[in-house]
Protein backbone atom coordinates (compact mmCIF):
# COMPACT_ATOMS: atom_id res chain seq x y z
CA UNK A 1 0.00 0.00 0.00
CA UNK A 2 1.30 3.58 -0.73
CA UNK A 3 2.27 5.72 2.39
CA UNK A 4 0.40 8.64 2.78
CA UNK A 5 1.96 11.84 2.04
CA UNK A 6 1.52 12.85 4.92
CA UNK A 7 3.46 10.17 6.67
CA UNK A 8 6.26 10.22 3.67
CA UNK A 9 5.83 14.55 4.93
CA UNK A 10 6.32 13.65 8.10
CA UNK A 11 9.70 11.14 7.67
CA UNK A 12 11.61 13.25 5.38
CA UNK A 13 11.54 15.85 8.03
CA UNK A 14 12.61 13.86 10.83
CA UNK A 15 15.39 12.18 8.32
CA UNK A 16 16.66 15.36 7.46
CA UNK A 17 15.86 17.94 9.74
CA UNK A 18 13.41 19.48 7.94
CA UNK A 19 11.95 22.48 9.99
CA UNK A 20 9.60 24.11 7.29
CA UNK A 21 6.08 22.67 6.59
CA UNK A 22 4.70 22.10 3.32
CA UNK A 23 1.93 24.68 3.96
CA UNK A 24 4.76 26.89 4.97
CA UNK A 25 6.65 26.39 1.42
CA UNK A 26 4.07 26.32 -0.82
CA UNK A 27 3.18 30.04 0.83
CA UNK A 28 7.10 30.52 0.14
CA UNK A 29 6.38 29.86 -3.30
CA UNK A 30 3.21 31.68 -4.04
CA UNK A 31 5.35 34.71 -2.41
CA UNK A 32 7.71 34.79 -5.06
CA UNK A 33 4.93 34.30 -7.30
CA UNK A 34 3.24 37.25 -6.17
CA UNK A 35 6.64 39.37 -6.12
CA UNK A 36 7.17 38.60 -9.19
CA UNK A 37 3.98 40.06 -10.42
CA UNK A 38 4.49 43.46 -8.09
CA UNK A 39 7.67 43.62 -9.74
CA UNK A 40 6.12 43.16 -13.57
CA UNK A 41 2.78 45.76 -12.51
CA UNK A 42 5.57 48.34 -11.18
CA UNK A 43 7.85 48.60 -14.15
CA UNK A 44 5.13 48.71 -17.01
CA UNK A 45 3.02 51.50 -14.64
CA UNK A 46 6.41 52.86 -14.37
CA UNK A 47 7.01 52.74 -18.68
CA UNK A 48 3.45 54.05 -18.87
CA UNK A 49 3.53 57.08 -16.90
CA UNK A 50 6.86 57.99 -17.77
CA UNK A 51 6.66 57.29 -22.00
CA UNK A 52 9.69 55.53 -22.10
CA UNK A 53 8.83 51.86 -22.79
CA UNK A 54 6.47 53.87 -25.67
CA UNK A 55 9.79 55.77 -26.61
CA UNK A 56 11.95 52.81 -26.54
CA UNK A 57 10.02 50.78 -28.85
CA UNK A 58 9.18 53.92 -31.88
CA UNK A 59 12.88 55.13 -31.79
CA UNK A 60 14.89 52.27 -30.76
CA UNK A 61 15.31 49.73 -33.63
CA UNK A 62 13.85 46.19 -32.90
CA UNK A 63 13.50 46.69 -29.32
CA UNK A 64 10.14 44.06 -28.98
CA UNK A 65 12.84 40.95 -30.38
CA UNK A 66 15.43 42.13 -28.40
CA UNK A 67 13.28 41.92 -25.44
CA UNK A 68 11.33 38.46 -26.51
CA UNK A 69 15.00 37.45 -27.10
CA UNK A 70 15.95 38.26 -23.13
CA UNK A 71 12.72 37.14 -22.30
CA UNK A 72 13.19 33.61 -23.47
CA UNK A 73 17.28 33.08 -22.70
CA UNK A 74 16.22 34.34 -18.87
CA UNK A 75 13.66 31.29 -18.88
CA UNK A 76 15.94 28.74 -20.80
CA UNK A 77 18.77 29.74 -18.51
CA UNK A 78 16.56 28.95 -15.57
CA UNK A 79 15.07 26.16 -16.42
CA UNK A 80 18.29 24.43 -17.93
CA UNK A 81 20.82 25.48 -15.09
CA UNK A 82 18.56 25.54 -12.50
CA UNK A 83 20.99 22.87 -10.61
CA UNK A 84 24.06 24.83 -10.72
CA UNK A 85 22.87 28.34 -10.19
CA UNK A 86 23.26 29.53 -6.58
CA UNK A 87 19.84 31.00 -4.76
CA UNK A 88 20.47 34.80 -5.06
CA UNK A 89 21.05 33.85 -8.92
CA UNK A 90 17.87 32.11 -9.51
CA UNK A 91 16.04 34.90 -7.91
CA UNK A 92 17.80 37.67 -9.70
CA UNK A 93 16.87 36.25 -13.30
CA UNK A 94 13.04 35.69 -11.82
CA UNK A 95 13.15 39.18 -10.99
CA UNK A 96 14.90 39.94 -14.48
CA UNK A 97 12.01 38.37 -16.22
CA UNK A 98 9.35 39.59 -14.11
CA UNK A 99 11.10 43.01 -15.15
CA UNK A 100 11.33 42.39 -18.81
CA UNK A 101 7.46 41.24 -18.66
CA UNK A 102 6.40 44.81 -17.34
CA UNK A 103 8.67 46.43 -19.98
CA UNK A 104 6.08 44.73 -22.18
CA UNK A 105 2.99 44.85 -20.17
CA UNK A 106 3.07 48.97 -20.07
CA UNK A 107 2.20 49.32 -23.61
CA UNK A 108 -1.11 47.31 -22.47
CA UNK A 109 -1.87 50.61 -20.90
CA UNK A 110 -1.92 52.48 -23.98
CA UNK A 111 -3.94 50.01 -25.84
CA UNK A 112 -6.94 48.94 -23.12
CA UNK A 113 -9.10 51.32 -20.89
CA UNK A 114 -7.75 51.01 -17.61
CA UNK A 115 -11.46 49.99 -16.36
CA UNK A 116 -10.89 46.82 -18.69
CA UNK A 117 -7.46 46.28 -17.51
CA UNK A 118 -8.63 46.29 -13.72
CA UNK A 119 -11.59 43.89 -14.27
CA UNK A 120 -9.42 41.08 -16.35
CA UNK A 121 -6.65 41.21 -13.50
CA UNK A 122 -9.57 40.61 -10.98
CA UNK A 123 -11.01 37.95 -13.23
CA UNK A 124 -7.56 36.56 -13.52
CA UNK A 125 -7.00 36.45 -10.11
CA UNK A 126 -10.20 34.82 -8.73
CA UNK A 127 -10.16 31.99 -11.94
CA UNK A 128 -6.24 31.39 -10.96
CA UNK A 129 -7.20 31.33 -6.96
CA UNK A 130 -10.13 28.49 -7.90
CA UNK A 131 -7.61 26.26 -9.73
CA UNK A 132 -4.50 26.62 -7.61
CA UNK A 133 -7.02 25.61 -4.48
CA UNK A 134 -8.32 22.93 -6.53
CA UNK A 135 -4.17 21.55 -7.31
CA UNK A 136 -3.49 21.77 -4.18
CA UNK A 137 -6.15 20.14 -2.11
CA UNK A 138 -7.35 17.37 -4.80
CA UNK A 139 -6.30 13.97 -4.19
CA UNK A 140 -6.15 13.77 -7.64
CA UNK A 141 -2.84 12.62 -9.45
CA UNK A 142 -2.50 15.62 -12.05
CA UNK A 143 0.00 14.41 -13.88
CA UNK A 144 -1.64 12.16 -16.39
CA UNK A 145 -2.80 15.80 -17.52
CA UNK A 146 0.21 16.72 -18.76
CA UNK A 147 0.45 15.33 -21.80
CA UNK A 148 -2.63 17.13 -23.02
CA UNK A 149 -1.47 20.17 -21.49
CA UNK A 150 1.90 20.29 -23.12
CA UNK A 151 -0.29 18.82 -26.73
CA UNK A 152 -2.42 22.21 -25.82
CA UNK A 153 0.85 24.44 -25.72
CA UNK A 154 2.45 23.47 -28.99
CA UNK A 155 -0.62 23.91 -30.25
CA UNK A 156 -1.81 27.57 -29.22
CA UNK A 157 2.27 28.17 -30.17
CA UNK A 158 1.39 26.95 -33.88
CA UNK A 159 -2.12 28.83 -33.85
CA UNK A 160 -0.21 31.66 -32.70
CA UNK A 161 2.29 32.05 -35.07
CA UNK A 162 0.10 31.48 -38.07
CA UNK A 163 -2.11 34.00 -37.07
CA UNK A 164 0.50 36.48 -37.25
CA UNK A 165 0.71 35.84 -41.25
CA UNK A 166 -3.37 34.89 -41.62
CA UNK A 167 -5.31 36.74 -39.10
CA UNK A 168 -8.18 34.89 -36.96
CA UNK A 169 -11.63 36.16 -37.64
CA UNK A 170 -13.61 37.33 -34.63
CA UNK A 171 -14.98 34.07 -34.30
CA UNK A 172 -12.32 31.77 -34.69
CA UNK A 173 -10.24 34.11 -32.30
CA UNK A 174 -12.34 33.74 -29.43
CA UNK A 175 -12.58 29.93 -29.81
CA UNK A 176 -9.10 30.47 -29.68
CA UNK A 177 -8.86 32.69 -26.44
CA UNK A 178 -11.29 30.17 -24.84
CA UNK A 179 -9.01 26.83 -25.56
CA UNK A 180 -6.24 29.15 -23.96
CA UNK A 181 -7.76 29.86 -21.44
CA UNK A 182 -8.52 26.39 -20.67
CA UNK A 183 -5.04 25.48 -20.78
CA UNK A 184 -3.37 27.88 -18.30
CA UNK A 185 -6.12 27.50 -15.86
CA UNK A 186 -5.00 23.65 -16.50
CA UNK A 187 -1.87 24.69 -15.84
CA UNK A 188 -2.48 26.38 -12.73
CA UNK A 189 -3.51 23.47 -10.91
CA UNK A 190 -0.88 21.02 -12.36
CA UNK A 191 2.11 23.07 -11.57
CA UNK A 192 -0.01 23.74 -7.62
CA UNK A 193 0.20 20.38 -7.63
CA UNK A 194 3.80 19.68 -8.37
CA UNK A 195 4.90 21.93 -5.42
CA UNK A 196 4.53 18.94 -3.81
CA UNK A 197 6.29 16.40 -5.73
CA UNK A 198 9.29 19.49 -5.19
CA UNK A 199 8.91 19.65 -1.72
CA UNK A 200 9.34 15.79 -0.98
CA UNK A 201 12.33 15.54 -3.80
CA UNK A 202 14.45 18.12 -2.15
CA UNK A 203 13.89 17.85 1.44
CA UNK A 204 17.85 16.98 1.86
CA UNK A 205 18.90 19.64 -0.22
CA UNK A 206 17.42 23.08 1.41
CA UNK A 207 19.54 25.15 -1.27
CA UNK A 208 17.63 23.00 -3.80
CA UNK A 209 14.92 23.26 -2.51
CA UNK A 210 14.60 27.14 -2.46
CA UNK A 211 15.68 26.94 -6.23
CA UNK A 212 13.11 24.55 -6.92
CA UNK A 213 10.52 27.07 -4.58
CA UNK A 214 11.92 30.24 -7.28
CA UNK A 215 11.29 27.92 -10.38
CA UNK A 216 7.95 26.93 -9.17
CA UNK A 217 7.34 30.73 -8.63
CA UNK A 218 8.36 31.28 -12.57
CA UNK A 219 5.82 28.53 -13.43
CA UNK A 220 2.90 29.71 -12.01
CA UNK A 221 3.91 33.40 -12.62
CA UNK A 222 3.63 31.99 -15.92
CA UNK A 223 0.55 30.75 -15.58
CA UNK A 224 -1.24 33.90 -14.23
CA UNK A 225 0.40 35.93 -17.15
CA UNK A 226 -0.59 33.96 -19.84
CA UNK A 227 -4.01 33.34 -18.40
CA UNK A 228 -4.81 37.52 -18.21
CA UNK A 229 -3.61 37.95 -21.55
CA UNK A 230 -6.29 35.59 -23.30
CA UNK A 231 -9.07 36.87 -20.76
CA UNK A 232 -7.94 40.62 -21.85
CA UNK A 233 -7.80 39.15 -25.88
CA UNK A 234 -11.16 37.76 -25.04
CA UNK A 235 -12.58 40.12 -22.24
CA UNK A 236 -10.73 43.28 -22.81
CA UNK A 237 -12.07 46.42 -23.97
CA UNK A 238 -10.06 48.31 -26.40
CA UNK A 239 -9.05 52.22 -26.92
CA UNK A 240 -10.58 53.35 -29.86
Amino acid sequence: MREPDFYREERFREQYGQTESLGSYTARTFLWMFLGLLVTFLVALAGYLTGITIYAYVFVPGFSIITLVAELAVVLILSSRIHRLSVPAARMLFFAYAALTGVVFSLYFYLFHLGSLILVFAATAVYFAGLALYGYFTKTDLFRLRPILVGGLILLLIFGVFSLFFPFSQSIDRIYCLIGIAIFLGLTAYDTQNIKSYYLLYQGDPAMAQKAAIFSALQLYLDFINLFLYLLRFLGRRRD
